[in-house]
């Protein structure tokens, strides 16, 4: 099978975590591990992970399929920094889900969803540990079910979350964590 991932930025946590899923399935796949869909030719399965950029339908229709790796529980918590979002809401069930690709963003079917139990006092680290290894399962779900997968359409209306700035990140030090606005 011929296979492409695209994830934005080398730096980014899962970056190593896919360099090895690809080393461990280059064996039986052609894959190509990319960061710009400049790069992208054809194929069978495109893979957008922590992918920045909106793929349009002239490139998705290079590929039997382009998926999505997106933490939230869709319809709800479409857009930007799904998992950080949920982190600042206190939850601690974190829905990965696998999607379609399509124009609107977060908004193809859904052809698997996993959930990822945090308990509330892991660092960032520990909650990609528990994370990253859940979207590669996706992955491996999807290379072995593209030919008899039963997609489920997204039901009830969408919630989105806005993109975060750097100053999103900022506390004021005179307030305790229960009185910060992480919202702005």
């Amino acid at each position: 099978m011929d296979i492409t991932i695209i994830c934005s930025d080398k730096t980014h946590k899962i970056f190593p975590y896919i360099e090895k899923w690809v080393i461990k399935n280059e064996k039986d796949h052609n894959i190509s591990l990319i960061t710009e869909s400049k790069d992208i030719t054809k194929g069978d399965i495109l893979f957008l992970i922590s992918c920045t950029e909106i793929i349009g339908i002239e490139i998705r229709e290079k590929f039997k399929q382009t998926l999505v790796i997106h933490e939230s529980d869709l319809p709800n918590g479409r857009g930007w920094s799904p998992l950080v979002w949920q982190l600042i809401h206190g939850s601690n069930r974190i829905p990965i889900t696998l999607l379609d690709a399509a124009d609107k963003v977060d908004s193809g079917d859904i052809w698997k969803k996993e959930f990822v139990m945090l308990e509330g006092h892991e660092i960032v680290d520990e909650i990609n540990e528990k994370i990253f290894p859940v979207k590669l399962k996706l992955m491996d779900f999807a290379i072995k079910n593209i030919d008899s997968i039963k997609k489920i359409p997204q039901q009830g209306e969408p919630s989105y979350y806005p993109r975060r700035n750097p100053e999103d990140n900022e506390l004021n030090v005179r307030l305790s964590r229960n009185h910060q606005d992480f919202t702005r």
